[in-house]
């Protein structure tokens, strides 16, 4: 479809290798949320340097028909500015130079053979077939390891994923592993193309692979694409793929379906099964927990009436589902009086109760009391981890304490307790929502040194202060960073750019981050395209916001054909 489209003349507009960089009137010479989410009751390529190729899909270049018509684009100096104190990190984009830090990171693949089949997934394919040409005669030895890194580093790319994956099974000596099939199972539903993924599992079921991790994720990504029948269907066909219909299998459909706001749907597959499935205590939790994040506490009760009918007593992920929803309402009372009833019925809080408890009170911006838990869970033997110092670090910024927050953070290690990427990701987000760049970088390049692996919720408030801010130089080197860390560049990457630099003016660079998502397979939100559009229109972009128009047209017919 997409090779319909218009043929753009490409304008390099990120300027060459070398870039200028402005700082208190000097010019420099260099290259080119918190998010918390403690929900343990349900369970859970390298790019080519600035100024390289068109293949750069993270960095793309100014499409010719962004260039204002009426308005002539003038480069701003924020484009290219970077601060001196990072500069030199920026610049070497080699991460983990040292021998040790490069080898954790690829296992027992060698970067050259990761850099040389990313270098080719990276550019634009329209199916993974010319995926599967473009590798033919890549000089790499296929290993588990390389499949498993390529696989996750694409993971948010079904055509270069998928096209890497039918290569590799075609290289002379090569079997993919079960853990290779359920990586591409995974990458395929996540990215709704369900009917591939069906394929795969069939495959897989005929090599004897298919397990319940399998079925796992292929009832998972159908019910987050809200096929809530289909993933029921796939739990009753389950026993076709070899796998038990038992009562491990049923906690997961209920478990995606709660996950996915459908406590509804759990109750329904919970009634149909339950006679002849045994529930067990998570299978309660599971309802239990899905009714209280609804706010249906009465219907969350009854299942605790149930649950003590099967013989069983609700522990302490039971009563913290209702202590996080009263936590929700703000109801404190309700909490102190769930927490009065565990002390009595000797069920002790973990410390997820406490930090939940802490956060909510920190929200609520009784910093005091929240900081009363931390005395109360020391009362109790319970030693904070790094989860509760998280939770605190953002209480205490939130209420402006940022120093207390900062030192807080450095003693961790003294207290014994590893700064994990929760912990780091929550510092990040504080310094990005102060605007203070230098110090979120830092935390970054921390990360890196300590062998801590960044994660989406890491990069997230990074791309949004750099797209406030507008520095597109930053912007190519995070996102350049993520593949490295084989943090997935996917939609919500890019729709997160668009977004921002529709916000903060820099429309060229918006259209050149929206074609890039046509391009790589996927189909733009509608929020997002009615943003940009609106702002193209407003600015009076009339070719810019045609050409808009005509890429989700072609996106719509591109993934109707590929659904």
């Amino acid at each position: 479809m997409l090779s319909k489209l218009k043929s753009f003349t490409v304008i390099r507009d990120m300027g060459s290798r070398t870039a200028l960089k402005m700082y208190k009137g000097n010019v420099h010479s260099i290259n080119g949320m918190y998010c918390l989410f403690l929900n343990t009751f349900c369970n859970t390529a390298v790019l080519p340097e600035f100024g390289e190729s068109i293949n750069n899909p993270e960095s793309p270049d100014l499409p010719s028909w962004v260039k204002f018509s009426e308005d002539k684009i003038i480069k701003n100096q924020e484009d290219d500015f970077v601060l001196p104190s990072i500069s030199y990190w920026i610049e070497n984009q080699n991460l983990h130079d040292q021998k040790a830090g490069a080898k954790s990171l690829v296992g027992d693949t060698a970067n050259d053979d990761v850099d040389k089949i990313s270098k080719i997934l990276k550019k634009r394919f329209e199916s993974p077939d010319p995926v599967v040409q473009a590798l033919k005669g890549c000089s790499v030895i296929v290993s588990e390891s390389l499949v498993t890194q390529m696989l996750k580093r694409f993971s948010k790319e079904w055509i270069p994923a998928f096209g890497f994956f039918k290569w590799a099974k075609l290289q002379t000596g090569f079997k993919h592993s079960p853990d290779s099939y359920n990586l591409m199972v995974d990458s395929l539903g996540k990215s709704r193309k369900f009917a591939l993924m069906w394929e795969i599992v069939e495959e897989m079921h005929k090599l004897g692979y298919v397990t319940l991790v399998t079925m796992t994720k292929v009832m998972r990504r159908l019910a987050k694409a809200h096929r809530y029948e289909e993933a029921i269907e796939a739990f009753r066909r389950i026993e076709q793929f070899g796998v038990n219909k038992d009562v491990a299998a049923l906690n997961t459909l209920m478990d995606a379906l709660v996950k996915d706001q459908s406590s509804e749907l759990a109750q329904s597959a919970y009634t149909e099964f339950k006679s002849h499935i045994s529930p067990n205590l998570r299978t309660f939790n599971i309802l239990i927990h899905g009714w209280c994040k609804a706010r249906q506490l009465e219907k969350a009760q009854v299942t605790i009436e149930e649950m003590r009918k099967h013989g069983l007593c609700p522990d302490v992920v039971s009563y913290t589902s209702f202590i996080e929803a009263y936590c929700y309402e703000k109801d404190f009372r309700k909490v102190d009086a769930v927490l009065v009833e565990m002390q009595e019925k000797g069920c002790p809080q973990s410390i997820i109760t406490y930090t939940i408890i802490m956060h909510a009170l920190g929200k609520a911006k009784q910093i005091n009391e929240a900081l009363e838990v931390y005395e109360k869970m020391k009362h109790n033997g319970i030693v904070p981890d790094s989860s509760f110092y998280s939770s605190l670090i953002y209480i205490l910024s939130k209420a402006g304490r940022l120093k207390d927050a900062q030192h807080l953070f450095d003693d961790m290690p003294k207290q014994g307790v590893t700064r994990n990427v929760w912990a780091y990701n929550t510092m990040i987000t504080i310094a990005c929502q102060h605007s203070q760049e230098e110090q979120a970088l830092k935390l970054l390049k921390e990360m890196e040194d300590s062998l801590c692996k960044p994660d989406n919720d890491t990069y997230v408030p990074l791309l949004k202060m750099c797209c406030r801010m507008k520095r597109m130089k930053v912007i190519s080197f995070l996102l350049n960073h993520m593949v490295k860390n084989d943090v997935g560049v996917g939609i919500e990457t890019y729709s997160i750019l668009v977004r921002g630099l529709c916000k903060s003016g820099k429309l060229e660079h918006a259209c050149s981050f929206f074609e890039e998502i046509v391009l790589r397979g996927f189909v733009p939100w509608d929020n997002v395209y009615k943003l940009l559009v609106t702002e193209l229109d407003r600015k009076g972009m009339g070719k810019a916001k045609e050409q808009i128009e005509e890429l989700m047209v072609q996106a719509k017919q591109q993934g109707s054909g590929n659904s």
